[in-house]
């Protein structure tokens, strides 16, 4: 159920997002210093396109928090409002509802990426 679920999640919505991840990426990368915040970026594009059948685990200390408050303001907020304006739109219909979950997923991520794994 997961494969299909990828499937139709990259063909309605999944390849946006992801794009979206890559982006930033490639504006973090830019900079010397940004290259680790666009590596991070690189990683959850690839979540962003297939997110069935993961989990994100929190954690991360004093550092983590530090480059999450940056990127927050720098990039964190306008890729969680992405995110969670899909994620309300795909929730209108009963058939979008698990689709709908994963943006609301990826828009908690989005706000704090750093500090997080994937399993």
């Amino acid at each position: 159920m997961g494969c299909l679920g990828n499937i139709l999640w990259f063909v309605f919505g999944g390849a946006i997002s992801g794009l979206s991840w890559c982006f930033a990426g490639c504006l973090w990368c830019i900079t010397i210093v940004g290259i680790p915040v666009g590596m991070q970026c690189f990683k959850i594009a690839s979540l962003s396109f297939f997110p069935f059948g993961k989990e994100v685990v929190y954690g991360g200390g004093v550092g983590s928090l530090l480059l999450n408050i940056i990127w927050l303001l720098v990039s964190g907020i306008f890729l969680a409002a992405e995110h969670a304006i899909f994620g309300v739109v795909l929730c209108i219909t009963i058939v979008g509802i698990p689709f709908g979950l994963q943006q609301f997923k990826l828009a908690k991520l989005a706000l704090m990426p750093f500090g997080a794994e994937v399993h």
